[in-house]
């Protein structure tokens, strides 16, 4: 039996195992789906070890830029992105060879333009993670322009305290890539000024358990258009399946 999986940790959140199995279920594929929580990312190799019949996982928070290293090869689109969600694997003459791919890109974009008004020009990402990175190229890609906000000056220029009312009115997608409000944190958000939100704004959370996060019922509180990640959750996770079944390395 094939197997394939999820790494990261922790992966209580994660709906990815029950994704894929109803999947595999469903479409009678022979092949599991399992959760592997590496409390460091170096344990990436004992894993692998031990799963022989491994073709391929997913990556989740917060190795997405760190499994990079690991890497034997790497697609374009990641390698500009930065960032890594869906790894192939591959039997080479000296043991495994680990292939990287993003398809966090594809996943967002594709949940995210049913919502997406035609005058948005401009959006603000909230987090500076693998997923804000393929956020950002996914905007740009289709012409909008991202402002990413981090906590931390070291990874954006833009903190949370520059998160003025006029920056939200100027930009009307807000997109949340941090892990705030996920389950069992249920209770956190991030720190915007809400009470500048309008029915103007779009609000898309990449976090889909809960199905409404605080940062979305707080939005949906001001009129907002609201969306969680769960599209893009199973489109994301299509994508990564055509990469694993494809016969390219």
């Amino acid at each position: 039996m094939k197997t394939y999986g999820l790494i990261g940790f922790p992966l209580t959140h994660s709906l990815s195992r029950l994704y894929f199995t109803e999947k595999f279920s469903k479409e009678g594929i022979n092949a599991e789906y399992l959760n592997f929580e590496l409390p460091d990312i170096g344990d990436l190799w004992e894993m692998i070890a031990e799963q022989p019949d491994l073709k391929g996982f997913n990556v989740t928070i917060p190795y997405k830029e760190q499994i990079i290293g690991y890497l034997d090869k790497i697609s374009d689109e990641a390698r500009e992105i930065g960032a890594v969600n869906t790894v192939k694997v591959v039997t080479g003459h000296d043991g495994p060879v680990l292939c990287g791919y993003n398809t966090d890109a594809e996943g967002f974009w594709e949940a995210v333009r049913p919502v997406l008004r035609k005058d948005v020009s401009s959006a603000i990402i909230l987090g500076s993670g693998g997923a804000s990175k393929a956020v950002a190229y996914a905007l740009r890609k289709a012409g909008i322009d991202p402002l990413t906000v981090s906590r931390s000056k070291n990874k954006s220029s833009f903190t949370y305290e520059d998160l003025t009312p006029d920056v939200i009115r100027q930009r009307p997608l807000i997109v949340n890539t941090t892990p705030l409000g996920t389950y069992p944190d249920v209770d956190t958000c991030p720190d915007i000024p809400y009470h500048a939100l309008t029915p103007m704004n779009i609000c898309f959370d990449l976090v889909y358990n809960p199905a409404e996060t605080l940062f979305l019922k707080k939005a949906a509180e001001r009129g907002a258009v609201t969306k969680n990640g769960l599209d893009m959750l199973h489109r994301q996770a299509e994508a990564s399946w055509r990469i694993w079944q494809s016969h390219d390395s």
